[in-house]
């Protein structure tokens, strides 16, 4: 294969790929590898999910996806255009958005474990488990107790836990926020410099390369391994008391999910096993047994998919009816994600001087992101047509949502990992989050391609702000009438007593 950049008479020159005996256009070259990615992508997190969540390897997975994804993102160093293995770039790439796609799952999988590692949390299970104690001692005694003290206490682990589990994740999304803007405005320097030569583009794809390997060395020295991923592994007797005291509200440790012997464990057992699991997490009797963490993944399918489409469809609006230039696209895609940083920051405490839970906080955001289209759909009424101000009618409240969405849409995607984690089985939570990243993806073909039909239908791409807001407000009564976070993790606490107990 080769490069070559040839124009047909009559036409204006193009880039493009030879592919064997084809020619193919640079531009759709980019689409069909991205796209190749992301099913290689979703084959992979469902490969992994028993590996991650086998202790000992969980860091492992995460580091080895980091070297690779930061190795194969390096490499465009050294490959030159003109070199005869420049194809190879898209082995790189579909190598770097696969690992980068893995350790996220990997990543995200953390998230349970590190909240509930926390000293404050650790400090109000303790604390409860001792009230429980006593109040189970005193009725053996026949005296008549009232547990209310303990039951608060219990109450009071899971709001804690809850909370501490959005305040981690809102920090590691205002962290990755804050990094890939200063990894951005880094790699503008050379590409800015060298005049957006490929040599720059390359130069740029290496930096973040490097950037991805080091930053990974925090976690390499941080994060727990082996036992240390959801506490210590304990034996039949230590499950049992534990599970004796708070298994009827809390989620049980993720000790539960004693492995097997290390003599018996191997890598490709845990492939053909995930895949296993895979059917059976989607068995109709599985899912009405965790019928809470279904209901939220069929929410997320839609939101998900939504805030990306408002994405999409605002640069598109920005560029085609407001025409705004190419270097004011990119100041708005810089700015979006430094206000999701105040956003992540912000409404964690605004949650807590609420009192809200975190299931309460997501409904709120997606309520206000949904104001977003609303407003745009303002642009049809026929004063505000001719208006200088409302209704998404000028450059300028394009720069104000920019800023509105962004606050919203780091702090949304925080909250909805974190309602996630409070559902989803102790001791499976690579295998649940690979499931809402395969959610995640696979969703995110229906609304550009809803948006497309309405443009073209239209000739007007603002009619499809009407069906943003149907889209945003549609998974709200999903959130709100069925899914009870507290039944769901009860749920996923017997779900994963009973398969604990059925391994033994």
């Amino acid at each position: 294969m080769a490069i070559d950049g040839g124009s047909e008479p009559g036409s204006e020159a193009r880039c493009v790929v030879k592919i064997g005996w084809l020619w193919v256009d640079s531009a759709s070259f980019s689409l069909y590898v991205y796209s190749a990615s992301v099913a290689i992508q979703a084959l992979t997190v469902i490969s992994m999910g028993g590996v991650a969540d086998h202790p000992p390897h969980r860091k492992l997975v995460l580091l080895g996806f980091a070297a690779i994804g930061s190795l194969s993102a390096t490499l465009f160093l050294p490959l030159s255009s003109t070199s005869p293995l420049w194809p190879a770039s898209a082995l790189l790439a579909i190598l770097a958005n696969v690992s980068f796609g893995a350790s996220i799952v990997a990543l995200n999988a953390y998230l349970p474990s590190l909240a509930r590692s926390a000293p404050e949390v650790v400090a109000a299970k303790t604390e409860a488990e001792r009230l429980r104690s006593e109040s189970h001692h005193h009725q053996a005694d026949g005296a008549a107790v009232v547990d209310e003290e303990a039951k608060k206490a219990v109450e009071k682990y899971h709001t804690l836990l809850s909370r501490t589990t959005s305040r981690i994740s809102s920090q590691g999304i205002a962290i990755g926020y804050a990094a890939g803007i200063t990894l951005l405005l880094l790699a503008l320097v050379p590409v800015t410099l060298l005049h957006g030569s490929t040599f720059s583009l390359r130069l740029a794809i290496g930096m973040s390369g490097v950037w991805w390997a080091f930053f990974t060395v925090p976690s390499w020295l941080w994060l727990p391994g082996g036992s240390g991923v959801g506490g210590k592994e304990t034996g039949a007797g230590d499950r049992e008391e534990e599970q004796g005291l708070l298994a009827d509200a809390d989620s049980i440790s993720e000790s539960t999910a004693t492995p097997p012997a290390e003599g018996e464990w191997t890598v490709w057992a845990e492939i053909v096993k995930s895949w296993r699991r895979l059917g059976q997490m989607l068995h109709p009797s599985e899912i009405r047994k965790l019928r809470n963490t279904f209901w939220f993944l069929s929410a997320w399918f839609l939101l998900s998919d939504g805030f990306t489409t408002i994405t999409s469809t605002a640069i598109l609006f920005a560029k085609t009816t407001l025409h705004m230039p190419a270097t004011s696209l990119v100041l708005i895609g810089a700015i979006t994600p430094l206000s999701g940083i105040i956003g992540s920051l912000a409404w964690p405490k605004l949650q807590r001087k609420l009192g809200w839970s975190n299931l309460r906080a997501l409904v709120a955001l997606v309520l206000v992101a949904a104001v977003i289209p609303l407003y745009g759909c303002l642009g049809f009424v026929p004063w505000l047509k001719g208006a200088k101000f409302g209704g998404l009618t000028t450059k300028g409240e394009m720069w104000a949502l920019a800023v509105y969405f962004g606050s919203v849409y780091g702090a949304f995607q925080s909250y909805a990992r974190s309602v996630f984690a409070e559902l989803i089985p102790p001791g499976e939570e690579a295998r649940w989050y690979g499931l809402y990243s395969i959610t995640d993806k696979s969703s995110s073909f229906f609304g550009p391609l809803v948006v497309g039909l309405i443009a073209d239908a239209t000739g007007n791409i603002r009619y499809a702000f009407f069906f943003l807001f149907f889209m945003l407000l549609v998974p709200v009564p999903i959130l709100l009438g069925a899914v009870d976070v507290e039944r769901g993790r009860e749920d996923a606490a017997r779900y994963s007593e009973a398969k604990d107990a059925a391994s033994r």
